[in-house]
């Protein structure tokens, strides 16, 4: 079995640099690929693992569309790919999903935002109450 690096041979760059992260998210929120991502399995288990034919009927579009798909998330490296007989399997590499989810998370600086103080008291006429 072949074994392959879904970028191509190259590597991503980091996900700390805001350009790789709009990138990602960009190709990432296509509907399309969305719903490939919510169909690909977390490991590239044999009995888990989905062919671009698999994906073209449970998603009702031709194979062309889905590995048009499947190609630009590999490029992010977001999704893997193993040749077995004639077949492409894929899957999600999930250390490249969290690496995607923590510069998310990283850009919005979720957990380090101080809460405000005021959040809890009711609004009078447009205007907290003190």
């Amino acid at each position: 079995m072949k074994m392959s690096d879904s970028s191509g041979g190259r590597r991503a760059r980091p996900l700390g640099d805001p350009e790789e992260l709009a990138r990602c998210l960009w190709t990432i929120g296509d509907v399309t690929r969305l719903r490939i991502l919510r169909l690909l399995p977390g490991s590239p288990e044999c009995e888990a693992g989905k062919n671009v034919s698999q994906l073209a009927e449970e998603l009702g579009l031709t194979q062309s569309t889905v590995s048009n798909h499947l190609a630009r998330l590999r490029t992010l490296g977001i999704v893997r790919h193993m040749k077995r007989c004639r077949d492409v399997y894929y899957w999600i590499d999930p250390a490249r999903a969290r690496a995607v989810a923590a510069g998310l998370e990283q850009a919005l600086k979720l957990g380090s935002r101080p809460r405000a103080k005021s959040a809890g008291k009711k609004l009078i006429s447009g205007r907290r109450n003190p």
